[in-house]
């Protein structure tokens, strides 16, 4: 891998790990149109770890809130989330305690099971959008909220979510926001919590991997890996804020369309 494909690698992940499109997806992709060929998931780690990084700008205030909360060592707002949060990485720490060997077998097994997640990832999408306009359009007749506060069950759900979506070509925000929304929550709200539940399994992974010395016998140079994260962080700002203010708009069946056509293209060209 070149400085250069690891500048454009990370500017895909940036803009993709928010946008419910599949990061791990489009970086198959990317590294198929590249022909590139890694042994370990490195640099899958570095530039996930940019884009939690730039969750953690975006978010400041509301994780500063939490901290606040937090430490305070009583039942509140702020602890009662973070609880939800962690309820919401039981799933996800399972799959990564017992399964981490296939996931990463999964990852190299080629276009086509990209090309199938991103089918299942627009059908997400669109059944999410659908069902939660409808809803939206029952509230308004009939005068009630608009849609519901996060509970743990709602975290559970997303949890859920979550650990199925380390499938590539599965969009992790794509599938708990969507999970969120079919639980009925409001978007807003799920929309930052999709966000923030992601911090800590994200950030514990790259721990693990600097205390195992996965990175010093990385096959990607430091390099590489330092110009993927710059390029995942900056675009990863921008896509950010961009997300939030999508699902406020309820436009969630636009990237619908772009899974699918992108997830057939994936699909014709392993037949093919």
């Amino acid at each position: 891998m070149s400085w250069f494909e690891a500048l454009i690698l990370g500017l895909v992940q940036g803009l993709t790990e928010f946008l419910p499109v599949s990061s791990s997806g489009h970086l198959a992709i990317g590294k198929a149109l590249f022909g590139i060929e890694t042994a370990d998931l490195s640099f899958e780690v570095v530039v996930h770890a940019a884009t939690v990084l730039a969750t953690i700008v975006v978010f400041w205030k509301d994780i500063l809130k939490l901290l606040q909360d937090l430490f305070k060592f009583k039942m509140n707002d702020g602890t009662k989330y973070i609880l939800m949060i962690l309820v919401s990485m039981i799933p996800v720490f399972i799959v990564g305690m017992f399964f981490k060997d296939y996931v990463e077998d999964i990852f190299g097994s080629g276009l086509l099971v990209v090309g199938c997640c991103l089918v299942v990832t627009a059908a997400l999408l669109y059944l999410s959008e659908t069902l939660s306009a409808r809803r939206a359009a029952r509230e308004a007749e009939t005068g009630a909220a608009a849609g519901k506060d996060m509970s743990f069950k709602s975290a559970l759900w997303m949890g859920l979510a979550q650990s199925i979506a380390v499938l590539p070509g599965l969009s992790r925000s794509g599938s708990t926001i969507a999970t969120g929304l079919l639980c009925g929550v409001k978007r807003e709200e799920v929309t930052r919590f999709s966000f923030l539940m992601v911090l800590v399994p994200i950030l514990g992974e790259a721990f693990l991997d600097v205390v195992g010395g996965d990175f010093a016998a990385s096959s990607v140079g430091g390099l590489q890996l330092a110009v993927g994260f710059i390029a995942a962080f900056i675009s990863g700002l921008f896509a950010c804020k961009v997300m939030i203010a999508m699902v406020k708009k309820a436009r969630l069946r636009w990237f619908a369309l772009y899974c699918v056509l992108v997830g057939l293209a994936c699909i014709i060209s392993t037949l093919v």
